[in-house]
């Protein structure tokens, strides 16, 4: 199976749409391996735009998801960067290309896949991205404050401890609301509280 071709097709045909054209953000896309993220049984589906399961109820975003909220977040090298919900770790590897390693700490709720999550990292050459298990609605306290905070599942609204682990002028983006679900990307004022903006119905696992 030749992957960088289907990968390279797979980012193609998202700039083609239109919807993602910063070039940090796909040159991202082009440089993780999918398919090293996703059980083997969907291995073949790893470059179709579409998400899939990854085991605890828990799914890999649809790669263009995974654009839009890196191209929202707006990265840079060295921005710090929080990550509630690391999943199988494909979006935390795709934050780190842009950001660097070292600037990625991702917090799991499942001991199981933070674990998973940590060696599969470690193996594809990610291994400074900081991992643990536990209460995404705490955030990480203990490496704030951060320069951008998002969240890969949906939460009711902004977890009031991540909030307040992100620098003032920084940005937060999640899926927000439970029977309908809005991307919401925000700003944090000098006086803490959020400047938002709508970027459309979306459809997350719920955070747990």
């Amino acid at each position: 199976m030749d992957w960088a071709a289907r990968r390279e097709a797979m980012v193609d045909a998202l700039a083609a749409e239109g919807r993602v054209d910063d070039p940090a953000t796909l040159a991202a896309l082009r440089a993780v391996p999918r398919h090293e993220f996703v059980p083997d049984r969907k291995r073949d589906s790893a470059y179709a735009d579409t998400p899939l399961p990854i085991g605890d109820g828990q799914t890999i975003s649809a790669p263009h998801m995974v654009a839009i909220m890196t191209d929202l977040l707006d990265l840079a090298p060295g921005t710090d960067v929080l990550e509630i919900g690391t999943g199988c770790g494909y979006h935390a590897a795709v934050t780190a290309e842009i950001v660097g390693p070292e600037h990625v700490f991702s917090v799991e709720y499942h001991d199981s896949l933070a674990q998973q999550a940590r060696e599969r990292l470690d193996r594809l050459g990610y291994g400074d991205v900081s991992i643990r298990a536990g209460d995404g609605k705490q955030g990480w306290p203990d490496h704030a404050p951060y320069d951008r905070a998002y969240l890969t599942c949906a939460a009711p609204d902004f977890p009031e401890a991540v909030v307040e682990e992100v620098r003032a002028g920084g940005v937060l983006l999640a899926p927000l609301g439970t029977a309908r679900q809005t991307l919401v990307r925000a700003r944090k004022r000098e006086d803490g509280s959020l400047d938002r903006e709508d970027h459309g119905g979306v459809r997350f696992v719920e955070m747990q």
